[in-house]
């Protein structure tokens, strides 16, 4: 099948208002799909959802254990956060271990998303800074690696040998040549891959702990630490943490701008990949949590399961006037 298959649908009364379509692939420690949807060999950017590749060089390359990161730090390499003084206290701690500060980053200043850090600022007249970037964690290991490395400033550029130990990390991972690369949101290149190949590097995580070598350590840290600390890999009322609490520390999962979501089942050494053709986290938080309970790693009855799968629709007086439920393609 090449074309996407429906996926996460929005009923409102007895009516199917929307109809979310995508591609999702399951791999196993083979690389080998173990059940798709749509086109396993879908060109996408997988966005937020590959900072653990990303990361991969800041261990591999002893950086990490050079400066002496501790597990929080790794999962903040990983984060996609919140803003919140959780994860901004963090990380302007981790630049000033470098001697670095605000304005080494590369990623741009970004209103939290925490309310309580916003209506901080807002009380305090005060402009968001980079640090409050979602993605200043990822820069902060970047900048450590950086500096591990003696290179230049300029970190996010496309030569950099930051960014040529991310694509090797990347193509390694995915097991194929990455075809092209976009610009992210945070300046730094994003490497495209099929959603097979992301899968493929989620399984890859999944069975790091079966390997030996530098790699595969490197992958078994940063998904330790990402369960270890939900909280700080995205932040309160978000899908990552909630859903990786969920799971008690089972099973990794990531979230990507544009609709991707990726999960790491250690347990099962399995990698998904999900991506939704027209961009709604709505359905892929829908869509991943649907594969994570019909997997058998996610309660369905669960709190927060149910914030995603078969949702409800509340209108501003508290009504539920509907719901958002995966698709009959996705029932196991």
């Amino acid at each position: 099948m090449t074309k996407p298959v429906p996926m996460a649908e929005v009923w409102r009364g007895s009516l199917l208002e929307s109809l979310h379509l995508g591609h999702a692939v399951i791999c196993d420690d083979n690389g080998q799909i173990v059940r798709s949807w749509g086109n396993a060999d879908a060109v996408i950017y997988p966005r937020s959802s590959a900072k653990m590749i990303q990361a991969l060089p800041l261990i591999t390359s002893g950086a990490a254990a050079k400066y002496g990161l501790n597990t929080e730090q790794l999962a903040l390499s990983c984060a996609s956060h919140n803003g919140a003084h959780i994860h901004t206290d963090r990380v302007n701690s981790w630049l000033a271990q470098l001697g670095l500060g605000d304005d080494d980053f590369r990623c741009g200043p970004q209103e939290p998303d925490d309310i309580p850090a916003r209506n901080a600022l807002i009380k305090t007249d005060s402009s968001p800074c980079q640090v409050h970037n979602n993605c200043s964690g990822k820069h902060a290991g970047f900048l450590t690696l950086n500096q591990h490395l003696g290179a230049g400033p300029d970190y996010v550029e496309i030569d950099h040998p930051v960014q040529q130990a991310c694509l090797t990390a990347f193509e390694e991972a995915t097991d194929m040549a990455s075809p092209t690369y976009g610009i992210d949101g945070c300046s730094a290149p994003n490497f495209a891959t099929t959603v097979h190949g992301l899968a493929r590097a989620m399984s890859w995580f999944a069975s790091a702990a079966d390997r030996s070598d530098r790699a595969s350590d490197a992958a078994a840290q940063l998904v330790s630490a990402m369960v270890t600390h939900p909280d700080l890999v995205a932040g309160e009322t978000r899908a990552c943490t909630n859903l990786m609490r969920a799971m008690g520390g089972k099973v990794a999962v990531k979230t990507g701008a544009e609709a991707v979501f990726v999960a790491i089942i250690p347990e099962k050494k399995l990698g998904v990949a999900v991506k939704i053709v027209d961009g709604a986290t709505r359905a892929s938080e829908c869509v991943i949590a649907s594969i994570l309970v019909g997997l058998g790693v996610l309660d369905a009855d669960h709190p927060e399961t149910r914030k995603y799968v078969n949702a409800p629709l509340l209108n501003r007086r508290g009504i539920n006037c509907g719901s958002v439920r995966p698709s009959a393609e996705m029932l196991f």
